[in-house]
This record gives structure tokens, C-alpha cells and sequence, in this order.
């Protein structure tokens, strides 16, 4: 298992300009990301400051020892798919390569300086090529509230202590940050009495969520086991699995999501890498008396004490009357992924159990991660309990579900004493109106 070492170092510094005090990409991070330089073609590259350092670039200088070189060279295609596939050693020394280089005492600064560009100039893309999404529903909070609207006497399933539940995704639908979200026309019923009716959905949501992205695949027919789970992940970003409730409470009997997920789900463009979250690991929240303890393909002693994250997250909204009358941003929800009821580990083992094989490059993503307070909740079906109780907002509207023009911000930042913070960069998308039908 990797360790704390120099790269996690408040005391580092990087020459970059602007890195110092970034509140997402200082030198402690250096996130992954796929790129488009002004003229250029789709490349791998890492995060620094405001700029983003071209990994084919650096490797053709060449400054890289064996290993490092390794993982820069599998990131020069247009997705980093074969790097996710190296697993974690070249990618970890690739970090401490590269840490060296920008640290404020390289002596390489001239030649690392020519391999920088301006995120401001440059086009990021999806990560990875997406083969699988598979969305979890690890948030207790808001199983918990979503249940309470429909069976409020019981409200968790009989299952959802033992079992990590999930659904598989649709990866065609899958969006990076900035490209705009188009309200989804489906079937649903207006009222119990009423039949359905086929329209634009009028109950939008967004959904905050962690995604987990997957490394090192098993073969077909061989678990993945619960102690080897975390050799499996590459990284993790910003999820916004966007729900349309109105055609989801009509069709998710007996099958679950369909229409009213599919449509779009949007990620933040970084990959944060299980290194950069190592300050961040928290032992797992001690489960309430009563609840059953995971079974012996889900619990680790390892896991159970370092498999959880302190990650604040965070949900804003800016409305077109907001950015008329220069408003900030209203927040929604600040939550934390420490309310994750199983851990992104137990997620791999339970997802494999069966002989499932997960491939490099897909996608888990959390299930919306509220906390248990209502300032926290992850949806706006949640804040809103079902659309009775509108948010009101500074600009004098109020919004009990999600209008077109409406955008949508998910944040993420890593927080703890004796460390430099660090971010996820951001995760938004704008709604733009149902095409018409017809």
C-alpha cells in the first residue's frame, strides 16, 4: 500500500505560477486529465495551478527515469485507459517524478516551463473511454430520505445493510464538465388517478455523487477480493448523475432506472489519483448498534480503518435571474463523503463477487452522498421533500425542482490539519429546454 511521503509535504513548493494557495491543483495533487492544446490533438496531461503539463512533452525531453516513463507514455493517447491498466507502481512514480520537476528547487525549470500550457486554452475531455458506468447507492442519508417518501415507515429495504446496491449505467450518456445537459422527454403519469402522458420531465434533479474510476481489471469468472480491492482503482472524481423523478417514479418498478437516467450524466474532467487522497483517508463511520457488520467478503481491517474519505462536497446553483442581478451562486448542499454507508473497496468486491469482470477505464459512481442534515442533502428531491417545500433564492424566485437555464456546480475539496488542501476541480453542466416532440 502506498504511504505518505515527500509529494504530501505542506512545506513543497512549485515554481508554476499561481500553484501556491490553489484551491484545487497545488503541487500536492497533480490529477490526471486528457487535453486539447490550441491546434493540438487529444493528449494526457496533469494539473498544476492553472495550467495544464503535457506528459508526451515531458517524456520527449527526456527527464523521466524508466518507470515514470512508463506511465507518461501510456498517457500520450487520446484516453488513459492503457495507464489506468499499468496499475499503480508507474503511476507512482510518475507522481514523484513529477514533483520533483515542478518543485520551486528543480533544476529543470526552462525545460518543464516549455511543457506547460493554460487550462483557460485548452479543451478537456472524458478521461477514459468509458466501456462500463455502473451507479451505487452507498448514501445512507438519502436512501434514507428518499425511503421515508414512499414507505415512511420503512424506509431502507431489508437488503441495503448487507448488500452495496447497484444498477448499470448507461456509458454513451457520459459527459464532461461544461457541455450542456438537454431536459429528457419521457413517459409519466401527472397524478395517481391520471394516465401517463409522454412530455419534457418536469421534476429535474442532479445528484452529488463521487465517481470512482477503475485501474487494473480482473479476468472473467475471478473475483476481485476485498484486501487486493484498492490495487484496483486509478482515481476518483465529481458524478452528477442528473434523474428526471417523474418518469423515474413511473418506470422503476420492477426493473429500476431507465429513461429517466440515461439521458446524461456529467463528471469533472480530473482524475484525483488514490495518492493525492492518502491525507484524506478516514476509518470507516462505526455503524449504528443493531446494524449487521458486512459480511466476510466485504470486511477488511485494513478497509475498515482507512477506506473512507474526508472529502467535503459541495452543490451550487446559478439561476439566468442570479447572473442578471450579479448574485453569487446559491448553495445547496455541503455534505461529505464520510456518509458513504460502504466504502469504494467494498464496492469492487461486491461488483466482482460474482465473476464479473471490471475493465480499466469504467466507472463507478457513489449514489448521491447527502448528510443527515437537511443543508446537506445531495438531491433537490431530498431538499425540497418531493417539490412541498421550494428553496427560496436571493434572486426572488424559488425552485422546488431544477428550470431550464439553470446550471448546476458540484465542488470537492480534500481538508485536513497539517496538510494542503486540495481539490477536484469543478463538475457543471447547464440545462438547456426539452427538444420539442411531435
Amino acid at each position: 500500500m502506498p504511504e505518505l511521503d515527500f509529494t504530501h509535504d505542506p512545506a513543497l513548493r512549485s515554481w508554476v505560477p499561481g500553484t501556491d494557495g490553489h484551491p484545487d491543483f497545488p503541487i500536492q495533487n497533480l490529477p490526471f486529465c486528457v487535453f486539447t492544446p490550441p491546434g493540438g490533438e487529444p493528449r494526457g496531461g496533469i494539473g498544476i495551478g492553472d495550467a495544464v503539463l503535457d506528459l508526451g512533452a515531458v517524456l520527449e525531453a527526456g527527464l523521466l527515469d524508466p518507470e515514470a516513463a512508463r506511465a507518461a507514455d501510456a498517457s500520450r493517447a487520446t484516453d488513459l485507459n492503457e495507464l489506468f491498466s499499468l496499475g499503480g507502481k508507474p503511476r507512482r512514480a510518475l507522481r514523484t517524478r513529477l514533483s520533483q520537476l515542478l518543485s520551486s528547487d528543480s533544476s529543470d525549470i526552462s525545460k518543464v516551463e516549455r511543457c506547460l500550457v493554460q487550462t483557460a486554452e485548452c479543451e478537456l475531455h472524458l478521461p477514459s473511454r468509458i466501456g462500463d458506468y455502473t451507479d451505487f447507492y452507498v448514501g445512507i442519508h438519502h436512501a434514507t430520505n428518499i425511503g421515508k417518501q414512499f414507505r415512511p415507515d420503512n424506509p431502507l429495504l431489508p437488503n441495503y445493510k448487507y448488500v452495496p446496491i447497484g444498477y448499470h449505467g448507461r456509458a454513451s450518456s457520459v459527459c464532461p464538465s461544461g457541455v450542456p445537459i438537454r431536459r429528457p422527454t419521457g413517459q409519466f403519469k401527472p397524478s395517481a388517478e391520471a394516465p401517463p402522458v409522454v412530455g419534457p420531465a418536469q421534476r429535474l434533479d442532479y445528484e452529488l455523487e463521487l465517481g470512482i474510476w477503475i485501474g487494473s481489471g480482473n479476468a472473467l469468472g475471478e473475483p476481485i477480493s476485498i484486501e487486493n480491492a484498492a490495487d484496483h482503482i486509478a482515481g476518483y472524481c465529481l458524478l452528477n448523475d442528473w434523474s428526471a423523478r417523474d418518469i423515474q417514479a413511473w418506470e422503476y418498478q420492477p426493473l429500476g432506472p431507465f429513461l429517466s437516467k440515461n439521458f446524461a450524466t456529467t463528471l469533472s474532467p480530473w482524475v484525483v489519483t488514490p495518492e493525492a487522497l492518502l491525507p484524506f483517508q478516514a476509518a470507516q463511520q462505526k455503524r449504528p448498534e443493531g446494524d449487521p457488520a458486512p459480511l466476510p467478503y466485504l470486511l477488511d481491517e485494513t478497509d475498515q480503518a482507512s477506506g473512507a474519505f474526508d472529502i467535503e462536497l459541495e452543490v451550487l446553483l446559478i439561476t439566468p435571474a442570479l447572473k442578471r442581478k450579479g448574485l453569487p451562486p446559491h448553495r445547496l448542499a455541503l455534505s461529505n463523503t464520510r456518509h458513504m454507508y460502504w466504502s469504494p473497496r467494498q464496492m469492487i468486491a461486491h461488483h466482482t463477487m460474482g465473476g464479473c469482470n471490471l475493465r480499466s477505464g469504467d466507472l463507478f459512481g457513489s449514489g448521491t452522498i447527502s448528510a443527515p442534515d437537511p443543508d446537506g442533502f445531495g438531491s433537490i428531491l431530498e431538499a425540497t421533500q418531493g417539490g412541498a417545500n421550494p428553496i427560496r433564492l436571493a434572486s426572488d424566485e424559488e425552485r422546488r425542482f431544477l428550470e431550464d437555464g439553470d446550471e448546476i456546480i458540484l465542488r470537492a475539496h480534500g481538508k485536513r490539519p497539517g496538510y494542503v488542501p486540495i481539490g477536484f476541480g469543478e463538475c457543471r453542466a447547464t440545462i438547456l429546454s426539452a427538444r420539442p416532440t411531435g
